[in-house]
Formats: C-alpha cells, structure tokens, sequence
C-alpha cells in the first residue's frame, strides 16, 4: 500500500525527467516556461499560507531578471552565480521593503504590493544608463546556447527545489505559525509567536525564489524590458493557477499550473490580446464553483463517490 501510495509521484517524476526525449523543441520550450510559472505560483500561495494576499510577483520577478542580466553583463559574472546573486539582491530588496509594509494586513498589503510592483518597471524606464530604458538589455548569450532539453532540465531541478522548499515549508514549525495568523492573529501573539518576524521571513525567502526564477527567465530568453519582464501576467497566470489548483497547498498550485499552463498557450494563439481577460473570468468561476481548488474538489467527490459505493 505504501508503494502505491507513491506510485503517482514516481510516475509523475519519471516522465518530467524523460520528456525532452520524447517531445520536439517547441512543446519542450513551452513546457520551460509552465515550469516558470509553476514556481512563482507555488511561492505566491508560501506566503499566502499567512493570510497576506501579496500582488508584489511580478515585480519581484522583474528585479532579479534585471540584476542577474546587469551582473552578467556589467561584470562579466558567468550566467549561474549572476542568477543565484540577483535573487539573493530581490531577496534583500524585499527584506528592505517588507521590514516597511509587513505592518499592514488584508487590503492593505495587497495594494501596497500591487504598487511597489507597477513602481519597478518605472524606475526601470527612468534609468536608461544602467537598464536600456524603455528598450531594456539584451544579452549576447542564453543559457547553453539555446538547447531545449538542457535548459529545461536546469529549469525542472529548480522547479523540484521550490517544491521541497514548499513541502519542508509545510512540514515546519513556520507553516504552523502562518496558519495561526491566517486564523486568528490576536491568538497567535497571545501563543507567544512573532507574527511580524514569520511574516518578513516568509516574504524574503518567497521574494529570493522569484527573483532567481526571474533570472533564469532572463538567461532563457536572452532580454530584459520593463513592458514584458514586469509584466502582469507574472502575477495573474500564477495566481490563477494556484486558486485553480487548490491554495494553501504544494500540489494544488503543482496542478493548477500543469492546467492552466496548457490552455495559456493555447489562448496566446487563439486570442494574443484577450488571453488575460479568459484568466480574470477563470478565477471568478473557481472562486464561484469551486473554492477550493481542483485537487481538493476532485478529493471531496471521490471520498462521497467511494462512500456512496461502500453503503450499498
């Protein structure tokens, strides 16, 4: 039963390690950037676990795509430890500002993380000496040169880290400590916990995430401009993905991306400039009809299906 138990995970495993052998360079390039959003949906829903709703994604993605395309390119640092460090720089950038703004609950949070996040490409904009303006930087190079299957594999180990992360995240004296905010805070000091302290945490170590998968986004794709590197979508896909899969989890995000990540390709062909009105109607109708998420939808009505069977 154990191994059963496992058997998904395993499956699930075994295919995303083998897909470059059996899939052409454009499905392997899409795949690359689901894996992309996988991650910053996971990050978004860590720090969610807290109650604070955080729309600051896209801008965190945005400032390590900067800083590890200017270390790479003003330095000469080699492309890995210039993606590692601008995460590190997103990281304390976020530490700075969370120190600020982590006194501020619900709404609050969430429109002063929305503007930080439209304040960023501006300040990009207004320093063309060091970030190219409004016409960004381009790099000589991407990551090996452009082969599909190797930088998905670099992009699939990131992937697996951020979901250990999430898990050990989950498994940890933190995760209780954030489900205690998000259910009673005023209980949650009376217990003794520094809920500012978890709060800055947990939003340095999300941000750092981000900001490395902005650097790899970056490296990949060879530019960085403030249209397109702190671009909404950097927030909106993930979130969706996250609500559609299931929030306050590793595998409801896991699942909302592999979903989503699918149908948004399809509807950047179908309709280019329409696509993120689909995702706004997506999390209107989840919120609606399944709040839950998929995953955990799916788990309720095969438990009551199962139970149903077994009364007969």
């Amino acid at each position: 039963m154990k191994t059963m138990r496992f058997l998904p995970y395993i499956v699930g495993a075994a295919v995303a390690a083998t897909f470059p052998l059996m899939a052409g360079v454009y499905i392997q390039q899409v795949a690359i950037t689901i894996l992309i959003y996988m991650t910053l949906a996971i990050t978004w829903d860590m720090l969610l676990r807290s109650g604070q709703l955080n729309f600051g994604n896209s801008g965190f993605f945005g400032i390590g795509s900067y800083a590890a395309v200017l270390l790479f390119l003003n330095s000469g640092m080699p492309a890995f430890p210039s993606i590692l460090l601008g995460g590190l720089i997103t990281g304390g950038v976020a530490l700075l500002l969370g120190l600020a703004i982590l006194r501020l609950r619900g709404l609050y949070f969430a429109i002063i993380t929305l503007a930080l996040a439209m304040v960023f490409p501006v300040i990009a904009r207004n320093l063309p000496g060091l970030t190219g303006g409004a016409a960004g930087r381009m790099l000589p190079v991407v990551l090996f040169r452009g082969d599909a299957a190797q930088t998905y594999w670099l992009v699939l180990g990131f992937t697996v880290l951020v979901i250990l992360f999430s898990e050990l995240f989950e498994r940890t004296r933190i995760r209780f400590a954030l489900t205690a905010m998000r259910n009673d805070e005023k209980v949650a000091k009376s217990s003794g916990i520094n809920v500012y302290m978890y709060l800055v945490f947990a939003f340095t170590l999300t941000s750092i995430l981000q900001g490395v998968a902005g650097g790899l986004y970056a490296h990949i794709f060879g530019f960085v401009a403030p249209e397109s590197t702190f671009s909404v979508t950097f927030l909106l896909l993930p979130l969706t993905m996250a609500l559609l899969g299931g929030i306050y989890s590793t595998w409801g995000p896991v699942a909302g991306a592999l979903i989503l990540g699918v149908v948004a390709e399809y509807l950047k062909l179908q309709i280019p400039y329409g696509h993120l009105m689909v995702y706004g109607a997506m999390i209107v109708v989840v919120t609606l009809f399944a709040p839950r998420g998929v995953l955990r939808t799916l788990k309720v009505q095969t438990t009551r299906l199962l139970a149903a069977r077994g009364g007969r």
